[in-house]
């Protein structure tokens, strides 16, 4: 494992200097599951919770979240963000919703937090959108998928 990058000689933390990078297009797709009652897995797939279009607005949020991203992380680099595509997956059997945010840049550095990012907030407005029929639903397996692009390379998780 190589070192923490975000930490001085001293111990300390600090933002990484990218200005010496070469710019090229990175892009990094992170998932969030909620796992539900069925019954709350079958009111977001009809249509039928109240607050309205949970996975439209969970969406929206996703893509605001991962433009946000350096307001939310404290040494994040705020990045021109080129692309942001979010996809939803109800397996109304197993009462879980998989949320996969994919986000994209042409810049000197990832998007792997931007993408990390959005797919939590998603998940986060899924709850709260459904927290009066359902407060036992779980926010879980918030991870990186995929990266691309930059001189680490491509990691696919496994």
């Amino acid at each position: 494992m190589s070192e923490l990058t975000h930490l001085d000689e001293s111990g300390r933390a600090r933002m990484v200097d990218v200005s010496d990078k070469d710019i090229t297009r990175r892009e990094a797709t992170a998932r969030a599951i909620v796992s539900m009652q069925p019954e709350t897995a079958r009111l977001i797939a009809t249509g039928g919770v109240a607050k309205g279009d949970v996975l439209a607005v969970a969406q929206v949020a996703g893509v605001m979240a991962a433009k946000h991203t350096p307001d939310l992380i404290p040494l994040c680099h705020p990045l021109p963000i080129t692309g942001v595509d979010m996809s939803f997956e109800m397996d109304t059997d197993e009462a879980r919703l998989e949320i996969r945010a994919t986000v994209r840049v042409t810049g000197r550095t990832g998007v792997e937090m931007e993408a990390l990012t959005a797919a939590a907030v998603a998940a986060l407005t899924v709850y709260d959108m459904c927290k009066a029929v359902d407060r036992a639903m779980s926010i879980g397996n918030v991870e990186l998928l995929h990266k691309a692009g930059g001189k680490s390379g491509e990691f696919i998780r496994p």
